[in-house]
C-alpha cells in the first residue's frame, strides 16, 4: 500500500475538472490509465505505481472509511470526497453525515509516511 499514489491520485483528480469528469464517468477506466502513466521509473513507486486491490475498491466504491483508515491525508480525502460525490451522487449535508459516520470507528490513523 502506499499513502503516496492514493494522495496523489485524489490530488489529480481534485485539481482538474477535466480529470474529476472522466473519474466521475468511468472510475474503472480513469484508473487504468492513470495508473499506467505512473509507471515512470523516476520517482520509483512501490509496485510500479500501481494500486493494491484493496485502495483499487476503496477508490472505486467511494469508501471513505476505508481510505481514512488507510491513512490518507485527512485534507485530500474531504476535498476528493466533496468533489467526486457532491451534487451528483448527494448534497453536502449527505455527504458530511455519511462522511463522518464512515471515519468516526477508525479513530486516529497514523498519517506519518
Amino acid at each position: 500500500m502506499s499513502r503516496y499514489l492514493l494522495n496523489k491520485l485524489m490530488w489529480e483528480v481534485d485539481s482538474s475538472d477535466e480529470a474529476l469528469e472522466r473519474f466521475k464517468s468511468n472510475t474503472g477506466r480513469f484508473l487504468e490509465g492513470w495508473e499506467a502513466s505512473s509507471r515512470s521509473p523516476v520517482p520509483p513507486y512501490p509496485k510500479g505505481g500501481e494500486l493494491s486491490g484493496e485502495e483499487r475498491h476503496a477508490i472505486e466504491r467511494r469508501d471513505y472509511g476505508s481510505l481514512y483508515a488507510m491513512g490518507v491525508n485527512p485534507f485530500l480525502l474531504w476535498q476528493f470526497a466533496r468533489s467526486v460525490s457532491v451534487p451528483d451522487e448527494m448534497s453536502l449535508e449527505e455527504l458530511v453525515a455519511s462522511f463522518r459516520e464512515s471515519v468516526e470507528p477508525h479513530g486516529y490513523p497514523d498519517f506519518f509516511t
